[in-house]
Formats: C-alpha cells, sequence, structure tokens
C-alpha cells in the first residue's frame, strides 16, 4: 500500500515558478514509476509527467515540455515538479500517482494516488 500527500501548490504570476511535492509512504515506493496528473477546470485530468523508479527515466506531455522537471529522492520517498515559464493555462489541481509502468499516460495505470493540489497562474 502506498499513500501519497501533495504539497507546494499556490498563486503565481505568469512566467513564474513553483515547485511540487508529493510525499509517499510504504516500504516499496522506490520500485514504483510515479506521475504528475493535472485537472483544469472544465476539463478531464490530464498526464503530466512521470518518472522511472530509479529516477532515470522521464516522459512529459508536449504542453509542458522544456518548462517543467519531474524527479524523485527515493532517500526521502518524495516526488517533485519543478514548474517554471508558469502560463494562465497551466492553473490546475495537480495530482500525484504512484503506478507499475513508468511511461503510462493513462490514469488507469496508476494504482495510487493523492488529494491533490492547487495551482493558480495568474496573468
Amino acid at each position: 500500500q502506498v499513500q501519497l500527500v501533495e504539497s507546494g501548490g499556490g498563486l503565481a504570476q505568469a512566467g513564474g515558478s513553483l515547485r511540487l511535492s508529493c510525499a509517499a509512504s510504504g516500504r516499496t515506493v522506490h520500485m514504483y514509476s510515479m506521475a504528475w496528473f493535472r485537472q483544469c477546470p472544465g476539463k478531464e485530468r490530464e498526464f503530466v509527467a512521470s518518472i522511472s523508479g530509479s529516477g532515470d527515466y522521464t516522459w512529459y506531455a508536449d504542453s509542458v515540455k522544456g518548462r517543467f522537471a519531474i524527479s524523485r529522492d527515493n532517500a526521502k520517498n518524495t516526488l517533485y515538479l519543478q514548474m517554471n515559464s508558469l502560463k494562465p493555462e497551466d492553473t490546475a489541481v495537480y495530482y500525484c500517482a504512484a503506478g507499475n509502468t513508468p511511461w503510462a499516460k493513462e490514469e488507469t495505470r496508476y494504482a495510487y494516488w493523492g488529494q491533490g493540489t492547487q495551482v493558480t497562474v495568474s496573468s
């Protein structure tokens, strides 16, 4: 069993930066691939980025490539999402998730989810 708790959301101006964290509990967290998803107002939840268990491999949605960076610290059981050059369209609730397929972009491939953290970007 894995429990996930996100933090670090808040209000940012366009062009600014925020860093999200996701604290994971469970003895085997390092064995899971992890990901960030987001749900923008009025839209379905979408894939943002994912990372392999070792942290050696990452995948990104085209909409955030070059602006966001996913990383993990397995010693701290923590997942991060560094968000730079933020845009108003990045406004969403951001969720972290854990699963077994690191390149997966579908929600159904992730078994464990956090409760989400709100990110609001003003223009």
